[in-house]
Parts: structure tokens; sequence; C-alpha cells
């Protein structure tokens, strides 16, 4: 249960990441409740996750889930670049977040 929490928690995170380009500047009211709600939620969870998981691990797992979340939705919404580069650097990430599942004691 602490790793559907996390993933979860890690969802949340690039909802808000991305949510945070339609606030624009946090002018727009509703982006911004929506933002806000779901930082709240996304810092929630991590705390529930972390109560069974070590702390490097979840943090870590969560900012990885963020970050290629972030990365992949820029790209598909944004039109950032998918070059072969960051397209890889992603990969690395992801190798690291399954590295870090893997090796959990939980």
């Amino acid at each position: 249960m602490p790793w559907v929490l996390l993933f979860i928690a890690g969802l949340l995170e690039v909802t808000w990441a991305i949510g945070l380009k339609y606030t624009e500047g946090f002018t727009k009211l509703w982006p911004s409740i929506g933002t806000l709600v779901a930082m709240a939620l996304s810092v929630l969870l991590l705390g529930l996750a972390m109560r069974s998981l070590p702390v490097g691990t979840a943090y870590a797992v969560w900012t990885g889930i963020g970050a290629v979340g972030t990365v992949i939705l820029g790209i598909v919404l944004f039109a950032e670049p998918a070059t072969a580069a960051r397209i890889g650097c992603v990969g690395l990430i992801v190798a690291g977040i399954l590295g870090l599942k893997l090796t959990s004691p939980t």
C-alpha cells in the first residue's frame, strides 16, 4: 500500500507542476486552486507513504515520478523538444526509480 500511495503522490506532483503553467503566476483562480489542492494532496500522500518507506527512497521516487511525468507532458502539451538526449535522460530517471523500488526493503 505505501507504494500505491507514493505512486499517486507522484502523479499529483505532475498535476501540480503542470498546473503551475496554467495558473499564470497564480493570477487565474481555478487553475490556482486546483494546483494548490494537488500540492497539498501530493505532500500528504508522500508523508503517509513515508510511514513505511525509507525517506530517501520515497522522496527520490516521488520527485522522479514528478520529473518524468512533467517532462513527458511538457513535450505533449507544450511542444517542448523531444530530443534523444532528453529522452535518454528521462530513461535514466526511470531506471533510477525502478532500481530504488527493487532494492527497497519494503
